[in-house]
């Protein structure tokens, strides 16, 4: 069942949408018309979006064989399962906006399928690529806001050195993030993934994001939480310091264990 056409009325001025507004736009206006999610998406595809498989397509879901691992599908032929809601929509919305990036995610998935089968558990590498996919973000910011963000500073983050946020760029990726904030909440949380080699910006575009999916980065659970909410400019509310007292969101960095 397709979500009610109030679902689709997605104000791509919010900051988290703004890079993706091309897309959302021309494909929910087509799902409001009617379309099936994997018809709508299929018609922001431009110039062919090359995979091992094929050329990439959105396929309704029930397209997909029951008994193949869903990244395998679509390594083998190209086609991404699509169902009409709007977790499939925002992952549809991502391919179509750095399809080099997910290719990537693709390629790790199917190698670390093909390499150990589906089992219980993803193993390290696989989980780390989910938990980009899924909830995801980069940020090209100066160094006193990373060194801020890793230390869990959200004070000096977000109050103290408010003004250098001017000269950040924060992108989301996952699409679970981007569903999320169709209805924002105080602790909506990205996982932002840094550099290989050190705690630093990934440019955030395509080829930039795809390099930096390195499998043994990866396995090292190279993210930092975010509450992206308290991104100054992204909610109004955050306008006030007070916003960052509660503990239950703006989490102190827990001491490690010796």
């Amino acid at each position: 069942m397709k979500p009610e056409a109030s679902d689709w009325a997605l104000d791509t001025s919010r900051p988290w949408l703004s890079p993706y507004a091309t897309h959302v736009e021309r494909a929910s206006a087509a799902v409001s018309r009617g379309d099936g999610v994997a018809q709508a998406l299929a018609s922001g595809i431009g110039e062919p979006i090359g995979l091992p498989g094929g050329p990439l397509r959105f396929v309704p879901a029930n397209e997909a064989p029951g008994d193949e691992a869903y990244e395998a599908f679509i390594f083998r032929c190209g086609c991404v399962p699509t169902r009409d809601n709007l977790h499939d929509f925002f992952n549809g919305i991502v391919w179509l906006h750095w399809p080099k990036a997910k290719r990537r995610l693709n390629e790790l998935h199917a190698a670390e399928l093909a390499r150990t089968g589906v089992g219980a558990t993803r193993g390290p590498l696989r989980d780390a690529l989910t938990v980009f996919d899924e909830s995801g973000a980069v940020l090209d910011a100066p160094p006193a806001l990373w060194r801020a963000l890793f230390a869990r500073d959200w004070q000096t983050l977000f109050v103290t050195r408010r003004a250098l946020w001017d000269e950040a760029r924060l992108l989301l990726f996952g699409h679970a993030l981007l569903e999320k904030l169709t209805v924002p909440r105080k602790a909506i949380t990205a996982h932002v993934l840094y550099a290989p080699g050190a705690v630093r910006s990934i440019a955030p575009d395509d080829a930039a994001i795809a390099a930096a999916l390195e499998p043994d980065h990866l396995r090292a659970k190279p993210f930092v939480p975010l509450p992206v909410l308290g991104v100054p400019g992204w909610w109004v509310p955050n306008e006030s310091p007070s916003f960052y007292d509660d503990a239950s969101v703006f989490r102190p960095q827990v001491p490690k264990s010796r």
